[in-house]
């Protein structure tokens, strides 16, 4: 995309600041190549036509202009666009205090270049419409989500009238250290209302994030208090007591008055060590927007602020939360991994290729003519990302979908009921010795380790005759005559 395709309209275009990473609004009557001209260090992040269309578009410093999200999206007036959901898992892990946590981690259906945690609003939970939507809308660009129900709230255990703010921060903790775990770390952790406080409050502590997102997110955090502002006095004398939030009963202790009375974000926005967005809608009005100048101001660089123009508290138009996902991943992008974008050459047909994709490590694109194309790697303990099958386990995957193929052709031939077959193939090293028909004696060996397992209503003799079919894998004879590898300088 050039400006040249966009013409002469009016536009209004949020602006990312190169030098202070403020975001900036402008309207003009000209071209967008015009307007990169005339505002020199602007980088445009949403750039709105008359057309009533939007483009994400990325400027370069050197003022290139880039088409970012690949394809036009509908404006933010229009129906927003049909949601194709992503790949969701449904987990638990142990909360602050023990108690199991449910979550669902929205996965992307293609590659996974980074991973969010998405904290809900006071008394959400995770499948409220804007956790899912933007769960779903992040996955669907590359960014794998865990939204979970806090402690006492959603289909999580334990009491919500046990819980506070610290609490809540407590949580979001663990649900980091459950990523990690397996082998998720966070990059990115984003908040909705309270739970943006508590993103905040907990940013320091998670070392794998580089970026913090807020939304409608208060800078006090006794700001929650005006919800039963009618019940403080009998919860401070009593100790307890029960309020009405959108419909719902809540057991409200004087521990959770004293626990927000006594935190400050002030200090943890500003040693977070992290890039923050923050998104908030100027006609909030649960959190106003002098809530989001007020974390701005206590925020160290790099810093954003982008309105949401007429959203509600919520965030319950899924246009609303469309955008919102897309501005995070857009945002975002300058602080996360890259995507692995797939080698653009591509091998003549009969040949694989094998091309470096980080010179710094050991990824690597593996593209088939055809149009193939997937990833080798090392696992991190080697130096490498674990982002791809290593070498040998190439070799293996070779070994065991030839022997699961010839079984079932051989099978499918026969007319035999083969239902179902699956090879596990493993590879070590052994002494020559070992290795009671091999011609090498000394030094050591390599060893696949075959395991067919076979299903069907088949009898034993029509078993034993596909494990010795199992042998004729051109593959496995591949692997067991002599082989003449040729190594050529390319031209």
């Amino acid at each position: 995309m050039h400006a040249d395709d966009f013409g002469d309209f009016l536009y209004e275009a949020l602006c990312l600041d190169f030098a202070t990473r403020h975001i900036i609004h402008t309207r003009d009557m000209l071209s967008v190549e015009s307007l990169i001209v005339q505002r020199k260090g602007c980088l445009p992040i949403r750039v709105t036509p008359n057309r009533q269309h939007f483009h994400h578009l990325y400027v370069t410093p050197s003022y290139e202009m880039r088409d970012f999200s690949l394809s036009s999206t509908p404006s933010r007036t229009r129906p927003a666009r049909k949601e194709s959901p992503m790949p969701t898992e449904k987990l638990t892990f142990k909360g602050h205090d023990g108690n199991a946590l449910a979550a669902r981690l929205d996965t992307p259906d293609g590659p996974h270049h980074a991973t969010a945690i998405f904290a809900h609003c006071f008394t959400c939970s995770k499948d409220i419409p804007a956790a899912r939507r933007i769960a779903q809308s992040l996955a669907a660009l590359g960014i794998a989500t865990l939204r979970f129900d806090f402690t006492g709230l959603g289909h999580s255990g334990g009491e919500f009238a046990n819980t506070n703010f610290s609490s809540n921060v407590d949580d979001l903790i663990a649900a980091a250290a459950h990523l990690e775990s397996i082998d998720m770390a966070p990059d990115m952790i984003i908040g909705h209302s309270l739970g943006g406080a508590a993103v905040l409050k907990a940013a320091p502590q998670i070392a794998s994030a580089k970026a913090v997102v807020t939304i409608g997110a208060p800078h006090d955090p006794e700001h929650v208090l005006h919800n039963f502002n009618y019940n403080l006095d009998t919860i401070r004398k009593d100790g307890a007591a029960t309020v009405t939030l959108a419909g719902r009963e809540f057991t409200i202790r004087r521990d959770f008055l004293e626990d927000v009375a006594a935190t400050s974000l002030d200090t943890a926005i500003g040693s977070m060590k992290k890039a923050l967005l923050v998104l908030h809608s100027p006609i909030d009005a649960t959190v106003g927007i002098e809530n989001a100048g007020q974390i701005f101001a206590a925020a160290k660089h790099p810093k954003s602020f982008v309105t949401l123009d007429d959203a509600d508290h919520l965030v319950t138009r899924a246009t609303d939360a469309d955008y919102a996902a897309q501005v995070i991943a857009g945002w975002s992008a300058k602080y996360l991994p890259k995507p692995v974008t797939q080698d653009p050459s591509k091998p003549a047909e009969g040949t694989l290729r094998v091309s470096e994709a980080d010179p710094g490590g050991f990824l690597q694109h593996v593209t088939a003519g055809r149009g193939h194309h997937t990833l080798a790697d090392e696992p991190k303990s080697y130096g490498g990302t674990d982002k791809g099958f290593t070498p040998y386990e190439f070799v293996s995957a070779g070994l065991g979908a030839c022997t699961s193929m010839t079984l079932r052709m051989y099978a499918r031939h026969k007319g035999w009921p083969l239902d179902h077959v699956y090879v596990d193939v493993s590879h070590n090293k052994i002494h020559a010795t070992d290795c009671a028909h091999c011609e090498t004696e000394d030094g050591k060996i390599d060893r696949f380790t075959r395991a067919i397992h076979i299903e069907g209503d088949l009898s034993d003799e029509q078993r034993a005759r596909l494990m010795e079919i199992a042998d004729r894998c051109p593959v496995h004879r591949t692997l067991e005559a002599e082989i003449d590898i040729e190594t050529v300088a390319a031209e």
